[in-house]
């Protein structure tokens, strides 16, 4: 197996602001695991990862992560479905060979087990959600983000999409007076993510009026530590609360139940679609929603979340069209829910050869 690294920075079509940050691209990093199937075919997984400096993540760093482990991840066989050894296996085997090394650095092992499994459904001739015996027709549809802006760009933008199902950056001044002149220009379904920016009263509060203006759930509302404040919110708040910041690995699931009634699962964050599996899992024991988010990424990473859609209750798989152009081919996400592509794997495919520097 040879490992080929690809680093790209995604132009944003409108400036992209959260409570803690604004940016106007994103830099990204795609690993392509490249390997022979059963016929003596090159075929070639691709997984991605962006960089994020809130976690402290660099394309550098984890270039030169991959680059550190070289020689283990090219070792190791992708095999089929009669193959396991310490040198061989699954992408499940991939992730549990890989993560002693990276267990401190999941963005950099998502990008390695997304493209492991892109690989392994190459070489099976599948598409993912086959292998795993899912339908694409029971996943939920994607919500389209509007980041935040003046109160008249933020209704600009949410006129330019036309969407049933937005979801709705907050932590201003004006976060009510923002859901209340979006709401007279739609109908459509309204999620907000406060992204740590609200206390606990302010939680209450907002939820009450959200609520009236057909919002159908508040995501992390509130510091990702202040789990103390959160149990005080989950008894009181008129909306459901789906953790994100507070559910970053896979032993945060049962922190968060009784705390907030849905997780947001970030692949990036995670590890990537092995330990994304078990989340999903594990909450579902839990009685609790399950969500898979995306960065701002392009449709590698959103081809991959696709295939896990027919598990959750909601899915934000959005990140690439909020790009100016994208690098890759694949999941086409659309207002009513998503096309799947005709390749096998995750259906993505690189197409962009303007990379941000030579890796």
């Amino acid at each position: 197996m040879k490992v080929i690294l690809h680093a790209f920075e995604l132009k944003i079509k409108d400036t992209f602001k959260i409570s803690r940050e604004t940016r106007d691209s994103q830099e990204t990093l795609i690993v392509e695991l490249e390997d022979k199937n059963a016929e003596g075919e090159v075929v070639s997984g691709l997984g991605e990862t962006t960089a994020n400096p809130y976690y402290g993540f660099t394309v550098e760093k984890m270039q030169e992560e991959i680059e550190g482990l070289k020689e283990m991840i090219e070792n190791f066989k992708i095999s089929d479905i009669h193959q396991e050894s310490a040198h061989a296996g699954k992408p499940e085997s991939f992730w549990e060979h890989l993560f002693p090394h990276l267990q401190k650095s999941s963005f950099t092992l998502c990008a390695l087990d997304m493209a492991a499994h892109d690989l392994y459904g190459k070489k099976l001739g599948k598409p993912l959600y086959q292998i795993w015996g899912l339908d694409p027709k029971k996943a939920p549809a994607s919500n389209y983000t509007i980041g935040i802006d003046s109160i008249e760009k933020m209704v600009q933008k949410m006129k330019a999409m036309p969407w049933p199902l937005y979801k709705i950056k907050l932590g201003t001044e004006e976060d009510l007076a923002i859901v209340r002149e979006l709401r007279k220009h739609t109908n459509a379904i309204f999620r907000v993510d406060a992204n740590c920016a609200w206390g606990v009263e302010e939680t209450i509060n907002n939820s009450v009026e959200l609520k009236k203006l057909g919002v159908e759930f508040i995501e992390q509302p509130m510091h990702a530590e202040d789990m103390d404040g959160m149990k005080e919110v989950f008894k009181n708040s008129a909306l459901p609360l789906i953790a994100d910041e507070s559910c970053i690995k896979e032993t945060d699931v049962a922190k968060c139940h009784n705390h907030f009634h849905g997780i947001n699962i970030k692949l990036t964050k995670c590890g990537g679609l092995t330990p994304a599996l078990r989340m999903i899992a594990e909450a579902r024991q839990l009685n609790m929603k399950v969500m898979v988010g995306c960065m701002t990424e392009s449709t590698v990473g959103i081809s991959a979340i696709a295939h896990l859609s027919p598990l959750l209750d909601y899915v934000d798989m959005d990140g690439a069209l909020l790009l100016s152009e994208d690098i890759a081919t694949g999941v086409k996400v659309k207002a009513d829910g998503a096309d799947f592509a005709q390749e096998n794997g995750t259906g993505a495919k690189l197409i962009a050869s303007n990379q941000l520097h030579e890796l």
